[in-house]
């Protein structure tokens, strides 16, 4: 069964939610156990995601430094194909274009289709850090698009070389990241649905939409995409606010507004522990809404919130 194969064949909205591979020398014990706790909710997949090297500077110790790459979370696909054996659950590796080449591309698709991983989700990816612009590798794709053709074309069976496979093996089903609040690159709203109808032409199965936190952006962006003839699933995306900070840190880093509702009750809290609490109130509200509206499935974007996903998903699941 393939993740869209689950999405259309659930009778209820289903659960899912994303993890971030531990940082290099942690090992996967306190990943395994945040896990362990959301599988009292039948999740019907999880995404792991995937971090290219960032710049960092290195002490030479004679006064001078040298700029080198470090990748903190490497080992996506050991991940992904760990929590498939553990949980037999069905996996979304993330696969991007900033950071890495064709080739990189190419061995990742090699190494995930041999563990017998065959979901993906496509995605151009964050900026590099300490990067001004968008930094796809030399030779690599730059947009979400032209990694979708090169996924298409390893599907058909050939390598990035123009070289026939012998046996092209079980095809690749992936989705796509959209934006209910315009993607930072796109001049307007128009213009980037038109994005996402051109990745839903080119064989996405289904998008998974940006954290939101007005969920009438969200029914608003859905019925716009509709209309223009984008028929795939459009899972929303959901993010426990827990931190104070948050009211900044994610419009800034995002470019998502937060209600005002919501932002009147956060700078009321006093610490964090009451934002947490403002936060999964509001998640709660967020997800019942979108249940009664019938959504296919809801994703969580866990990020140190696995407390305030689990209690969410406790109300709603």
């Amino acid at each position: 069964m393939r993740v869209i194969d689950y999405i259309n064949s659930s009778s209820q909205t289903a659960f899912s939610f994303e993890v971030l591979p531990p940082l290099k020398g942690t090992g996967t014990g306190r990943l395994f156990g945040n896990i362990d706790r959301l599988m009292e909710f039948n999740p019907g997949y999880i995404n792991i995601t995937t971090h290219h090297s960032e710049p960092v500077y290195q002490d030479m110790g004679n006064g001078m430094f040298r700029l080198g790459h470090i990748r903190r979370r490497p080992g996506t696909v050991a991940v992904a194909s760990a929590i498939h054996n553990r949980y037999g659950v069905l996996v979304v590796p993330h696969i991007l274009c900033n950071g890495y080449t064709l080739e990189d591309t190419e061995y990742a698709l090699i190494d995930l289709q041999l563990s017998g991983i065959t979901d993906i989700l496509v995605l151009q990816g964050d900026k590099c850090k300490g990067d001004a612009n968008t930094a796809p590798a030399k030779c690599g794709n730059k947009h979400a698009i032209d990694l979708q053709r090169q996924v298409n074309r390893y599907n058909d069976g050939f390598f990035v070389d123009g070289t026939a496979m012998k046996e092209k093996g079980v095809p690749f089903s992936y989705g796509v990241a959209c934006y209910p609040e315009k993607h930072e690159e796109a001049p307007n709203m128009e213009f980037d649905l038109a994005v996402l109808k051109q990745k839903a032409d080119e064989g996405a199965a289904y998008a998974v939409t940006q954290m939101f936190f007005d969920n009438s952006k969200y029914f608003a962006f859905v019925e716009r995409a509709r209309a223009i003839g984008i028929n795939i699933p459009i899972i929303p995306g959901i993010k426990p606010i827990h931190r104070l900070s948050q009211m900044n840190v994610l419009p800034k880093t995002f470019r998502v507004d937060l209600p005002t509702e919501l932002v009147n009750e956060l700078v009321k809290c006093k610490d964090d522990a009451g934002v947490a609490h403002v936060g999964r109130e509001w998640g709660i509200q967020q997800c019942r809404e979108l249940k009664e509206h019938g959504v296919p499935s809801i994703h969580f974007y866990t990020l140190n919130a696995f407390d305030s996903v689990y209690e969410i998903a406790k109300a709603i699941y």
